[in-house]
């Protein structure tokens, strides 16, 4: 087949790799791109949130399959351009992507479904969102409606910062017009997890969890990020956990979205709290995770290609998804000064020294092509991977792989699955 993924990420390395590990003999390109990919597929400079071109990019290459991996293209509306000039295409449209590009319409999914989640209340006006902090005991966490990269959730543990939260989100709109719209929810605590499942519109495949570290330091100390590292399977996970998530979030949230004839096609992320009163959904998004995909796409024994034709043809009823369990740790290396300020342009050295059970996924990476030398060219650098017998050793055998590779100024946190 000839296959179009877009997305330039650990994740769309990932998914490049994966689906070149399932049929060798498939012709592979990457708009646009990193280092990484352009060593198993053929990059293209396309932008990949430019719906127009990315159309045409698929209609000249005659693809079979485009796989779309970030929120933004889908949130564009790209998966619906595609289908409309007959190009297959991997994710859900413009409408069902509404579920993580609009907080408040997810929220309001939620709610119509009876999913279990934090109360929560919708402001366009700073004044009035203000005057309701001000009656209101905190912690408080503040979104973004819109999209933010991955940084527009604040958590807020007293008034002062939940003022300054609304503040610089809706008047100094730090985030651009993704705060505009604001959701003031209720704050939750527990273990996270991140759930994830395909769905075809109706049917929802067996799931599939990671548990992800947003902050930049150990302990969770420091700004929020992309994401600097992920495990999987949960210590926690469970065959109970799995059928209460199942029954009580994924079905019912695409059935909803079915009943307001907005099929949902592609993986539906769900972002879970659990809490001592059960399973609770603090968000859901609308592709794969990153970097939660660099460890779970090495689990996929079905043929990949099979899954995403099944999910856009709605056949997925009649095939078994299946996961391996072996335990996967990733840990995602950094430009120095992520997530504010960093420079770009650090050679790479180490990536060719492979060590036992181990992988690297590029994502902030480039060829110089003056030198011939991958160097870095975003704050997410790469994410290490390593599998073995148990979660320890998949930890031992992801840092010592991390140890082998060097950039001036690299970062990581050291306590990935802790």
């Amino acid at each position: 087949m000839n296959i179009l993924v877009v997305g330039s990420g650990g994740r769309e390395h990932a998914l490049v790799w994966r689906i070149g590990q399932s049929d060798p003999g498939h012709n592979l390109w990457t708009a646009n791109g990193n280092a990484g990919t352009s060593l198993i597929s053929t990059n293209v400079n396309v932008d990949p949130l430019n719906t127009e071109e990315v159309t045409r990019l698929a209609k000249n290459l005659d693809v079979d399959l485009v796989v779309v991996g970030p929120e933004t293209p889908l949130a564009s509306g790209l998966v619906d351009r595609l289908h409309k000039v007959g190009i297959p295409a991997f994710g859900p449209s413009k409408n069902a992507a509404q579920i993580e590009s609009s907080k408040s319409f997810a929220r309001q999914i939620i709610t119509d479904a009876h999913i279990p989640g934090p109360e929560y209340h919708t402001f366009t006006d700073p004044t009035l969102a203000l005057a309701f902090i001000e009656k209101h005991e905190c912690p408080l966490v503040i979104k973004a409606d819109g999209l933010a990269a991955g940084k527009g959730v604040l958590i807020c543990m007293d008034q002062s910062s939940a003022r300054e939260a609304v503040i610089t989100t809706m008047s100094d709109r730090v985030f651009g017009s993704a705060g505009d719209t604001i959701v003031i929810e209720e704050f939750l605590s527990g273990p996270e997890v991140s759930v994830f499942a395909f769905s075809d519109g109706t049917s929802v495949s067996k799931p599939i969890a990671a548990c992800d570290y947003k902050r930049v330091g150990n302990g969770d100390k420091g700004p929020n990020t992309g994401g600097m590292g992920s495990y999987t399977q949960p210590r926690f996970w469970s065959d109970d956990l799995e059928n209460q998530i199942m029954t009580n979030i994924m079905e019912p949230t695409i059935r909803k979205l079915a009943e307001k004839d907005i099929p949902y096609k592609g993986i539906l992320y769900a972002g879970i709290m659990l809490t001592q009163s059960g399973p609770q959904v603090l968000e859901f998004n609308c592709r794969l995770g990153d970097p939660e995909t660099q460890v779970i796409l090495p689990l996929l024994q079905t043929d990949p290609i099979e899954v995403m034709n099944a999910c856009i043809n709605g056949t997925l009823a009649n095939m078994e998804v299946r996961w391996n369990d072996e335990p996967h740790v990733g840990v995602v290396m950094t430009s120095a000064g992520y997530p504010d300020k960093y420079e770009t342009g650090k050679a790479i050295t180490g990536l060719e020294d492979e060590s036992p059970n181990s992988l690297v996924f590029h994502a902030g990476t480039k060829l110089n092509s003056d030198t011939g030398e991958i160097v870095t060219a975003g704050g997410r650098v790469l994410t290490v991977v390593g599998w073995g017998e148990s979660i320890d050793d998949a930890k031992s055998n992801a840092y010592t792989r991390v140890n082998t590779i060097h950039f001036d100024g690299s970062n990581c946190r050291t306590d990935i699955s802790d």
